[in-house]
């Protein structure tokens, strides 16, 4: 693997313009042949898919998800979804037709692991650690800008390290903030993963999580908060790509979705998590400025929760989820979901949401009609094995 790093420097948020601005001439990125811009968000620690958007339509909805449920939802996508209170800003853009909401949206991988969960949908395969580089950066050579300058200048990671999706033989830019929020409750939720099968340590730690989730429950300025690390790169995201001569693609990424105990409805820990994300994707919209026109913002994650609650007040680890794309060359407002239904007999092994939309799907739909890749090239080296899995289309503005 090849990694091209650029030096780290603190932006400030009233300072962000300048320090971008500041940055670029250290990442001299030549003119290409088009103005797409893509931003990957990688959510870790599986989001809630029915809290974020919640299927309030479905008649087992509600006795399902019990105390979770919203029911009497404000931000309507239509007579079966609606996104969360949190999301304002997100059901604006779904209401100026720039948001595609996708649900019933999973990977190939049917297990519950964190670990793997993300190595498989960073990898791009259908198997857990069946490849060491990511379909983001397998896919950089294939993009028509590749033919007029290295890709270190068209894909940029936001982050300290940069994530796997986008590692690989491909030269990567990257940039972080010189200060990043201190370890979260979803790595110590990825410790507990660990010791699952201990019953005396992992009941203990969950308490402990919960505890730390009611006291962080401001979610606004503190240094252990990764959603204002997430705003803070999602503006300087945008200012990089905003740029005439800056790169095309950003990937960011952002912990603390594992939501095991004292999860909450319309308000709460997930809630405020919610809330952060909604704004950091705010900031990148305005960051964008008129670049927002030709840009797509993906939001992933690597699977999803639960449908019922359990004894901590939460959702454990479950299968299928949702997704979204977002931006102004985004065809949206709508939802894409083959809606399996909450019935028990609907259910994957009778407790999760059941998958019909293979999240490489929208991937490939993404490289393919936006960025202009090939879809052999998709196929053959973005997500080998994946013939099956047909590129969606009619995601982008004619």
């Amino acid at each position: 693997m090849s990694v091209h790093m650029t030096s780290r420097r603190a932006f400030m948020s009233g300072a962000l313009a300048a320090g971008a601005t500041a940055m670029l001439p250290r990442c001299v990125f030549a003119d290409v042949a088009t103005d797409a811009r893509f931003v990957l968000v990688l959510l870790r620690g599986a989001l809630d898919g029915l809290a974020a958007v919640p299927a309030y339509g479905d008649g087992a909805y509600a006795a399902k998800r019990a105390a979770l449920a919203i029911t009497a939802p404000q931000l309507k996508l239509d007579g079966m979804f609606a996104l969360h209170p949190s999301l304002a800003s997100l059901h604006a853009q779904f209401q100026a037709k720039e948001l595609i909401v996708f649900h019933a949206v999973a990977s190939p991988y049917r297990e519950r692991s964190h670990f793997d969960g993300q190595d498989l949908l960073e990898n791009g395969t259908s198997i857990p650690k069946a490849a060491h580089d990511g379909w983001l950066n397998r896919a950089l050579p294939l993009l028509p800008e590749a033919k007029e300058r290295a890709t270190d200048r068209i894909a940029l990671a936001l982050a300290q390290n940069v994530p796997l999706v986008l590692r690989g033989d491909a030269r990567v830019g990257s940039w972080a903030p010189s200060r990043l929020p201190e370890t979260d409750s979803d790595t110590l939720q990825r410790i507990a993963d660990l010791y699952s099968t201990d019953e005396y340590f992992a009941s203990r730690l969950q308490t402990a999580l919960a505890a730390d989730g009611v006291a962080g429950e401001g979610m606004s300025t503190g240094r252990r908060d990764p959603l204002n690390a997430l705003n803070t790169v999602a503006a300087a995201a945008g200012k990089f790509l905003a740029a005439a001569d800056g790169p095309r693609i950003a990937v960011l990424e952002a912990s603390g979705w594992d939501t095991h105990a004292n999860q909450g409805a319309e308000r709460g820990q997930l809630a405020n998590r919610l809330r952060g994300l909604d704004q950091a994707l705010s900031s990148l919209r305005t960051s964008l400025g008129t670049a927002w026109s030709r840009s797509a913002v993906l939001v992933v994650t690597e699977f999803g929760r639960t449908v019922a609650v359990n004894g901590t007040a939460g959702t454990d680890h479950g299968t299928a989820t949702c997704a979204f794309l977002a931006g102004g060359a985004v065809a949206g407002g709508r939802v894409v979901a083959d809606w399996p239904g909450l019935a028990n007999s609907a259910l994957y092994e009778g407790r999760d949401l059941r998958p019909t939309l293979d999240v490489r799907s929208i991937m490939k739909g993404v490289l393919a009609s936006h960025l202009g890749a090939a879809e052999s090239g998709l196929e053959e080296r973005a997500f080998p094995g994946s013939r099956a899995t047909r590129p969606l289309e009619g995601l982008f503005k004619a």
